[in-house]
């Protein structure tokens, strides 16, 4: 399968945030003639934050073809998230669009209220919204830039998670997108890099905190994968060679991190928590 997958270099390309994935050159592959459902995920009802492109798209998509109820929380990037519900809604399953602010604690309750009006309730949730800027000096990175990456990556992740916590049951799942950089940081995504490790270390506490509840937490760290934060955070040179820094030699596409988070969702994870999975394409993590 991971014959056809694109390999840099990739024609020069480059976005404003958060950017679209119709814009980008290869479009990536989201799954959608390879992902098969078997029935893992009937029944159950998920909350995927960031769910409008990139990894959260794949994971809509796979969890619809696996049975369940999707809400897809994102920003204003209408057009992407419609086509996730276009998927989703194809595999047979209800989707819910719910644009807004994550950084806002407010609208992070609203979207929890949202999935238990329309769903009855949450079995799994997953906090993969995500901000990142490049800089190549830390005098470059501004107070506002600071705050608006620890308030989307882990501040949102902690209102999210208390808000969900009272509405899921034994054998319910959290799922949190940290990243390579949580255990080799990238110089230049430095304010990204720590929010990853500070999620991988949310995730870790949490998991212990919620055993007694059945609740299980766990995290995915997925290397290079090509999605729209790419080009919209990327200077052009990087995003031409992107994914050459690891042994496999090209980016994941976003499909090939999807089955991670249908594994920690299901029945098939039960003994799985307080783990960190990396999705890194050959590339250690320690």
């Amino acid at each position: 399968m991971t014959l056809d997958t694109p390999q840099p270099p990739f024609p020069r390309q480059q976005q404003p945030m958060p950017g679209r994935s119709s814009a980008m050159d290869p479009q990536p592959d989201y799954g959608e003639s390879s992902y098969k459902g078997s029935g893992r995920l009937e029944g159950k009802r998920a909350i995927i934050t960031g769910g409008d492109s990139g990894i959260g798209r794949a994971v809509a998509l796979a969890f619809a073809r696996e049975g369940a109820d999707v809400l897809v929380s994102y920003y204003d990037e209408d057009d992407d998230a419609k086509e996730t519900q276009r998927l989703v809604q194809n595999a047979g399953r209800r989707c819910v669009l719910m644009p807004g602010d994550i950084k806002d604690p407010g609208h992070c309750r609203r979207i929890v209220e949202e999935a238990v009006r329309q769903f009855g309730g949450i079995d799994v949730l997953v906090n993969n919204a995500a901000h990142q800027a490049s800089f190549s000096s830390i005098e470059d990175i501004t107070d506002e830039e600071w705050d608006v990456t620890f308030r989307t990556n882990i501040h949102s992740m902690f209102y999210l998670t208390k808000a969900a916590v009272p509405h899921l049951g034994t054998g319910s799942a959290i799922i949190n997108t940290a990243s390579i950089n949580a255990d080799t940081p990238s110089p230049q995504l430095l304010a990204y890099a720590i929010t990853k490790g500070a999620i991988q270390n949310f995730t870790a506490g949490l998991a212990q905190l919620l055993a007694e509840k059945g609740i299980r937490v766990s995290c995915v760290a997925p290397g290079p994968i090509w999605t729209p934060l790419i080009p919209s955070t990327m200077p052009p040179e990087k995003v031409k060679d992107f994914g050459k820094q690891v042994p496999m030699q090209r980016p994941g596409q976003p499909r090939e991190v999807a089955p991670v988070y249908v594994l920690l969702a299901g029945d098939e994870g039960s003994y799985i928590s307080g783990a960190t999975v990396a999705v890194t394409g050959g590339k250690p993590i320690l």
